[in-house]
């Protein structure tokens, strides 16, 4: 079962998210702004982020940097999701360091495929953080 913190401060789309996910097996740790985040991350200790680029208190952006320079979560996958499909905003998420940038609205089976590929990479770049371990875990 693959961990995943979800930080979308649209209430709609993150229970859609959520609601998705679970069904699909997975454990989802919901907040509705990018406060905390990075401590709720850590606590977290998942197998993929999803984070809006838009977000009250804290800008996915920053939230992104945050994640990505502190050592024990810089290899975790990150989900950038976002109403804008302009170019800017993919490519100061590439800079900040996403693994991935997904437009809003997207498929339900979109979002399945980019988080299972990317729990995928994760583990085997060496994330696993050592939950699920024996107990068939390599399953998103």
């Amino acid at each position: 079962m693959a961990r995943v913190v979800l930080i979308e401060d649209e209430p709609n789309i993150a229970e859609a998210i959520r609601f998705l996910l679970v069904r699909d097996g997975c454990e989802v740790l919901a907040l509705p702004d990018g406060l905390g985040g990075v401590a709720a991350i850590a606590a977290g200790r998942p197998d993929i982020v999803i984070l809006d680029l838009m977000l009250p208190g804290v800008s996915g952006l920053d939230l992104l940097a945050a994640i990505r320079a502190d050592a024990g979560l810089a290899a975790v996958p990150v989900l950038m999701l976002t109403a804008k499909g302009q170019g800017r905003d993919r490519e100061a998420a590439e800079r900040a360091g996403v693994s991935r940038f997904m437009t809003k609205p997207f498929a339900n089976a979109e979002m399945l495929a980019a988080v299972r590929d990317l729990v995928g990479q994760g583990r085997e770049r060496g994330h696993d953080q050592g939950h699920d371990q024996g107990q068939g875990g390599g399953r998103p």
